[in-house]
């Protein structure tokens, strides 16, 4: 019975060598016949692209490692390589210490011991393939994936081991053109070959075949760039002189009239600098009411409606056509309330106008005001708005007393201008509030204030 159960110790010794055998056969020379499958794939795929000389390299720098792997990082991946013609080796020692005597422990221990002794010196040799075909060199004239420069690539020489090292979906990425497509930049509406800048300065002929063109197209594209184009012009007074003299101003303000709020934007920025030009003034009066209308119907706050607002301020400047605004009087003392800071800043610069003419100063005051008007002269607001609205008193305060308005208060309403003003004495209250602001410049105007009523 001793002799039969050892005989079945030194079979399953036997069998068990034999399974760990064909084990590494297939975890190490399997996966690496699978590699060198998919690295014949590549050297299909890259032979246009890499040349022959790097194809015998990388041959040489395998026959110099005795069938080690190339290594494309710095480190070294010790790789156990066992072939079919190591098993029989590991068998006869097997046996020999099975007959030897031992338990199975002992007969287990000197097979593992001969396969790590086999690992080891196969391993060795990899460590010195890797060292010799390890390095990367960077291509600085590659850009790096998603940024700018260069300095992540590496060049064609150490590409192939660099696959290698990197695995299958490394490679098929590698194997893919890198080339950036081509950038392609949309039209924002349509594609026309202008002859001139927008910021070019043009001579009385090239600005002649501008208006030209705007006369006779309907694209809003083209329309938009020859507004642009005149405006930019119209900054110019000998620009401003030319354009007028060859009907350019009709032109421009016919396109008041379009639903493009882009459009209209841009004819008032043109006439804007137009009216600059007291000559273009007269021209431009007639178009002044429904530039008005349109200022006051458009989206609160919108860019046209600070456009309209701009050249309202501009026409007002003078005296001679602010008959023309004196209807919109309730209209701009609303937006004065419900626009945001820059539209407040804007209609304040516009009803400032209007208060520096004594002429205005009736119709100023009796028009309807919202008495939340009175919110404006808190401390809560910035330099600016209060400036504007300390002036605006001001001014209709000293029109009041040189006109002598104070003595016929019966004139007019309590929603009116002049009741909010000067007889509810709130504004005076807020006013003298604003004499302890932390801005010294609202202090002196505040104080300046005072000492006229």
């Amino acid at each position: 019975m001793g002799r039969t159960r050892e005989a079945g110790c030194v079979a399953a010794g036997v069998v068990i060598g034999a399974g760990a055998c064909y084990c590494v056969y297939r975890l190490a020379w399997g996966r690496d016949e699978n590699e060198k499958i998919w690295d014949e794939d590549e050297e299909s795929t890259d032979t246009s692209e890499t040349g022959v000389e790097t194809v015998k390299g990388a041959k040489t720098n395998v026959g110099a490692g005795s069938g080690a792997k190339l290594q494309g990082d710095s480190k070294v991946k010790p790789e156990v390589s066992l072939g079919l013609e190591d098993c029989p080796g590991v068998k006869e020692k097997a046996h020999s210490g099975s007959h030897s005597g031992g338990g199975l422990e002992a007969k287990a221990k000197a097979l593992f011991n001969t396969l790590k002794e086999q690992a080891s010196a196969k391993a060795g040799k990899g460590a010195r393939a890797g060292t010799i075909s390890g390095n990367r060199t960077l291509a600085p004239s590659l850009p790096c994936p998603g940024g700018r420069g260069g300095g992540c690539h590496p060049t064609r020489s150490g590409s192939r081991a660099g696959s290698r090292a990197s695995g299958k979906s490394k490679g098929k990425a590698r194997s893919k053109s890198t080339r950036a497509p081509a950038t392609t930049w949309p039209v924002r509406r349509g594609k026309f070959n202008f002859p001139y800048k927008i910021d070019d300065i043009l001579s009385a002929p090239d600005l002649q075949k501008v208006l030209n063109i705007l006369e006779r197209t309907n694209d809003p594209f083209i329309q938009e760039v020859a507004l642009v184009t005149l405006g930019n012009n119209a900054a110019y007074s000998f620009n401003q002189n030319a354009i007028r003299e060859l009907g350019g101003v009709p032109i421009i303000a016919k396109l008041i009239k379009t639903k493009d709020p882009i459009i209209r934007e841009k004819t008032y920025n043109a006439l804007n600098n137009l009216s600059v030009n007291a000559e273009n003034q007269g021209k431009i009066k007639t178009y002044i009411s429904q530039v008005c209308d349109d200022t006051m119907v458009c989206r609160l706050d919108s860019a046209v409606q600070m456009a309209g607002l701009r050249l309202l301020t501009n026409m007002t400047v003078t005296n001679h056509y602010q008959h023309l605004l004196s209807y919109s009087f309730p209209d701009f003392f609303a937006l004065l309330f419900l626009g945001n800071h820059f539209t407040k800043i804007q209609t304040m610069k516009l009803i400032i106008n209007f208060t520096e003419n004594p002429a205005m100063t009736r119709e100023l005051v009796s028009c309807k005001v919202p008495s939340e008007l009175i919110s404006l002269f808190n401390k809560e607001w910035d330099r600016e708005i209060l400036l504007n609205i300390l002036t605006l008193f001001e001014n209709i305060n000293d029109n009041i007393k040189n006109e002598g308005l104070a003595s016929s208060r019966k004139e007019f309403s309590r929603s009116s201008l002049f009741f909010l003003f000067k007889e509810s004495g709130v504004c005076v209250k807020k006013i003298k509030a604003l004499a302890n602001h932390n801005d010294l410049v609202v202090k002196v105007k505040v104080l300046k204030v005072l000492t006229k009523l």
